[in-house]
């Protein structure tokens, strides 16, 4: 399959003007949502193919969250598309001013393996919205999902228009190179970095959304049940393979032992007495991935967990005490269901640990104390998080999600989505009449004079 003439087809298609009206966007938008709710079943089916996910972790975690982008954005792209009026000042009187925005044109859409159905049809959906033609590359470590994921595109779309390379993947690796108008990719720092240095070779814009080890603080005044039953949840939801899952815990000294007991209590309550025997429990991707956290498990001091199925690829929940900060385990994004729960003693030390780390993508705080947990939040450079939860920010249309520095570039949903695959044209628009004369040669110093006096 020709991938590259398939590019171009879109590129001319975009040229065309077909994508541009807001109903043409609205009606695909719509098509799209009424397959993925035909299709349920079987995103469900090839999830747990994939990924061993349950119905409801599959539908909470991935459908449910591209219905409700969806519907955000069916319910709002008359708005987000709208020309917006600005302020136009005196020396451009009596003109008017306004922002437009624009698709940004032929843009290309690379996502992971963690949660493959969501971070392809999300930030689709997005580039719709927004007017753009768009390829898809699915990730080859999810190969049920990305068979599903491009019998809809075919359902819903012409391939000039949209398309998924759901049977050439290995092939698609290349469109990198290739000119398009934006990249959007969600992975590894790693692949991000390789993405971007191919995208300035283009000048093309990109989104990174990546990640990082995001840290969870529970300082001695948090709920310390309340607590270990948000942490299990954010951190061993998909094996801990989710980009914003708390990657390890900064505790205050004199609340270590109770987290530890009730994290512990907590995994026996959400996932049983053995995770391993537990079929709503999924698995680690492949058997890279496993080995990689084996080898974490080997060289760490297990508080709770630690034992796995080499042949189902299983890992059980496990919490990690007594970690350094040199440890092989602290010293990369961990991705998987092992939970180190660190100590700190006085508020300072969080800054000080934080600030000479690279910026992750989420950070969580557990307090009662709202000063503090605030102050936290505003001095700590990160991309996103929560008050006395986990991960429960990026469910929401209404806001943002995005990392910064080495966890990202750019952000999307709702409408940062829109904006994400949009140009904002900056438009002032005047009068034949009247056709002041201040501004043409010769210049009056009188006139200017008045100016400065308007603007001192």
């Amino acid at each position: 399959m020709d991938l590259n003439a398939i590019r171009l087809k879109q590129r001319k298609y975009f040229e065309s003007g077909e994508t541009l009206p807001v109903h043409f966007r609205i009606e695909k938008l719509k098509q799209l949502r009424a397959s993925v709710l035909a299709h349920e079943a079987e995103i469900s089916a090839a999830l747990a193919a994939d990924l061993g996910k349950n119905n409801f972790e599959a539908f909470m975690c991935e459908t449910g969250l591209v219905l409700e982008e969806l519907f955000y954005l069916i319910k709002n792209l008359k708005k987000l598309a709208a020309e917006k009026p600005v302020h136009t000042p005196f020396v451009s009187f009596p003109g008017r001013s306004y922002v437009k925005p624009e698709p940004l044109g032929n843009v290309l859409i690379i996502s992971p393996w963690n949660y493959p159905f969501l971070l392809c049809i999300e930030p689709l959906a997005d580039a719709i919205a927004a007017g753009n033609t768009a390829m898809l590359k699915p990730s080859s470590n999810a190969p049920e999902t990305a068979k599903i994921t491009g019998r809809i595109i075919r359902e819903c779309f012409a391939e000039e228009y949209v398309f998924c390379a759901c049977d050439c993947i290995e092939a698609a690796r290349s469109l990198i190179k290739e000119k398009f108008d934006l990249i959007f990719f969600t992975g590894s720092v790693a692949a991000g970095r390789e993405i971007y240095m191919h995208a300035a070779e283009n000048l093309t814009p990109a989104v990174l959304e990546l990640g990082g080890k995001s840290p969870c603080i529970v300082d001695e005044t948090a709920d310390i049940k309340i607590a270990a039953r948000r942490i299990v949840f954010g951190k061993f939801l998909n094996c801990g393979q989710t980009c914003v899952a708390p990657d390890y815990v900064l505790c205050h000294y004199s609340a270590v032992a109770e987290l530890r007991k009730q994290l512990a209590e907590q995994i026996k309550i959400q996932y049983g007495e053995n995770p391993l025997l537990n079929s709503s429990y999924g698995r680690i991707v492949n058997r890279k991935h496993f080995d990689r956290l084996c080898g974490l498990i080997a060289s760490s001091n297990i508080f709770y967990g630690g034992k796995f199925d080499s042949a189902k690829l299983k890992i059980e929940p496990s919490i990690i005490c007594d970690a350094k900060w040199q440890d092989k385990i602290m010293q990369e994004e961990i991705f998987g269901p092992l939970l180190p729960v660190l100590e700190y003693k006085e508020k300072t030390e969080i800054f000080e640990i934080l600030a000479e780390k690279p910026k992750p993508l989420a950070l969580y705080v557990f307090s009662k104390d709202k000063a503090a947990a605030r102050h936290i939040i505003e001095k700590c450079r990160f991309g996103g998080g929560c008050i006395n939860d986990t991960i429960m920010h990026l469910a929401s249309s209404e806001m943002g999600f995005g990392g910064i520095g080495e966890s990202g570039i750019g952000s999307y949903h709702g409408e940062a989505g829109f904006r994400a695959f949009s140009h904002y044209k900056s438009i002032y628009c005047n009068k034949n009449w009247p056709d002041l004369p201040f501004r043409y040669m010769p210049h009056n110093d009188k006139f200017l004079s008045f100016i400065k006096r308007l603007l001192g």
